[in-house]
């Protein structure tokens, strides 16, 4: 009986350092998780901002037309994300390009309204794009403009750089007036919402190169 007791002590130290030591792995497998969490937070895509996100893949297109009316000049002192907005698109001029504080509630880091136009306004396109410093910002951002919209919706998928998905976007009728689109887009960091005619809006989100 006394061997029998010594036996089952040693069994019984035995699965308590068994038991000790799984529970250091758990420890040490969790900490080395949350070291790579943060590591990988400060290299994440948004955790600071160093550049525009890379122009999506879907839709895509090539222009053909070109302006009959000149673009309006940035400031020399331009974002580089203003810089990102293209001087025209198709037979589209941008033709104004001004600070903004109309999604101030969601804290951008920067935001513009623009304006691309054929030289005629009836058929001119309104633009506003801002930036955040995270994608869970701007897609907090995307979802609010989204819910927004009322009209039909016309068309809607994801946005792809690479073949990865980037973002989304969602093209609907204008409330009460066919005749009107709004487009919005989230690329990465980075919101975009287009409104105007339809055939002005089609070619004008078609082409746009963010």
């Amino acid at each position: 009986m006394g061997h029998m007791a010594v036996s089952s002590g040693k069994q019984q130290q035995t699965q308590t350092s068994s038991t000790a030591h799984k529970a250091r792995i758990v420890v040490f497998a969790a900490a080395a998780i949350v070291v790579l969490a943060i590591l990988s937070a400060f290299a994440w895509p948004g955790w600071a901002v160093r550049h525009v996100p890379e122009p999506m893949d879907v839709p895509t297109a090539v222009a053909s037309a070109k302006p009959t009316i000149d673009a309006k000049a940035l400031p020399a002192n331009a974002s580089e994300l203003l810089k990102a907005m293209p001087e025209h698109v198709s037979n589209f001029a941008r033709t104004d390009a001004q600070a903004t504080d109309e999604w101030d509630a969601s804290s951008p880091l920067e935001e513009y309204r623009l304006v691309y136009s054929t030289g005629d306004e009836a058929k001119d396109v309104q633009v506003v794009v801002g930036q955040w410093a995270s994608e869970e910002e701007a897609l907090t951002q995307y979802n609010a403009l989204t819910k927004l919209l009322e009209g039909d919706e016309i068309a809607a998928g994801s946005v792809k750089v690479n073949g990865a998905n980037t973002g989304a976007y969602v093209v609907n009728a204008d409330k009460g007036d066919d005749a009107k689109e709004v487009a919005v887009w989230r690329n990465n960091t980075v919101c975009v919402r287009l409104s105007g005619p339809k055939s002005s809006v089609d070619t004008v989100f078609k082409l746009f190169p963010l």
